[in-house]
């Protein structure tokens, strides 16, 4: 088997466990490449496997999608990437992944006081937002109460 054998977007979407949607669309936002066979139709070659399994794991880190472009965008475009190209882009994710576990942590331990103390009331309990005191004090929309790593904007 070739690495450069061509695979459809189907083929693409069941080897990695996107859905073909989600496949057109990041080659729409250039983070991954096709080419069009002779009736149209997308060809992709199978390195876009890597690549999409990067963006999964990216995504499961908590890049968003203009981080994940910064991080492709440094890998080569003439070559497959190497276990050193892998290496150096997700050097940094150790430091993100420590702050989303002590985050998770933190919500966890608070949830778990919440629901152990047994008094039951929304109107004193720290994480439900009593009388939507932060709504003005938040500097920012949404949970201001979860850990800042936990709040990340939303992704599509």
């Amino acid at each position: 088997m070739d690495k450069h054998d061509l695979l459809a977007v189907g083929e693409v979407a069941q080897r990695s466990g996107f859905a073909a949607s989600a496949i057109r669309y990041y080659e729409s936002e250039g983070l991954i490449h096709a080419t069009r066979n002779s009736g149209g139709q997308r060809r992709f070659e199978r390195a876009v496997l890597r690549r999409l399994a990067f963006i999964r794991a990216a995504s499961n880190v908590g890049l968003t999608l203009d981080e994940i472009r910064s991080e492709m965008d440094a890998l080569p475009d003439q070559r497959t990437p190497t276990k050193a190209d892998w290496q150096r882009l997700s050097r940094h994710w150790r430091g993100r992944l420590d702050e989303q576990i002590a985050a998770l942590t933190k919500l966890r331990e608070g949830l778990d006081s919440c629901i152990g103390c047994g008094c039951l009331s929304l109107q004193r309990c720290q994480v439900s937002n009593p009388s939507d005191i932060m709504s003005t004090t938040a500097a920012a929309p949404g949970a201001t109460y979860l850990p800042r790593a936990l709040r990340r904007p939303h992704q599509r």
